[in-house]
């Protein structure tokens, strides 16, 4: 898989989640959670190769769902299936298995990122999962482990997550409202 498409998954995220030897379940509906699309571009500071601007259809939950990342001209570039007990990464037709959605993250990307917190970010709300504080800078969003959620632009659909913890990751995302 290319750098750019390890990339990908960081936002992604982004999103990816589950741990057995079974293959996932169907994709997640809508009934199932959210279906979001948009772009997002993911970039590690001191790291341009591993940059990258994509087209996203995230549907699910982190517990089950999938992520479809394309290219600039609509090709898709990688899919990512998941359920409990099995992620599944699919890039130019060769399958790669991990227990879970934030293994496969890690694995492609070389990067830990909140893939469960992320579905709520990026409907521009903090995970209820854990604590989040307003934003030191005044700005609107909050922070939340170890990443400053931009949500300035919100209006636009446009939400920035960045993680200052060395190498620095952003990831930006523009959200299409339905």
């Amino acid at each position: 898989m290319s750098p750019g498409w390890r990339c990908a998954w960081l936002a992604a995220v982004v999103l990816v989640l589950a741990a057995c030897a079974s293959p996932p379940r169907a994709p997640a509906g809508p009934d199932d959670g959210p279906s979001l699309s948009g772009r997002l571009a993911i970039r590690i500071d001191g790291q341009p190769e591993r940059s990258v601007n994509a087209g996203f259809d995230l549907a699910g939950t982190p517990r089950a769902g999938q992520l479809l990342l394309t290219g600039p001209l609509g090709a898709a570039g990688a899919r990512a299936r998941w359920a409990p007990g099995l992620a599944v990464l699919t890039t130019g037709g060769n399958d790669s298995t991990f227990p879970d959605l934030d293994t496969l993250i890690q694995a492609t990307l070389g990067e830990a990122v909140p893939m469960a917190a992320l579905f709520d970010w990026l409907q521009g709300r903090p995970w209820p999962e854990a604590p989040s504080q307003t934003r030191p800078d005044g700005q609107a969003g909050f922070v939340q482990l170890g990443w400053a959620i931009d949500l300035s632009r919100w209006a636009d659909g446009v939400i920035e997550a960045r993680r200052e913890q060395a190498p620095a990751v952003t990831v930006k995302a523009r959200v299409e409202k339905h």
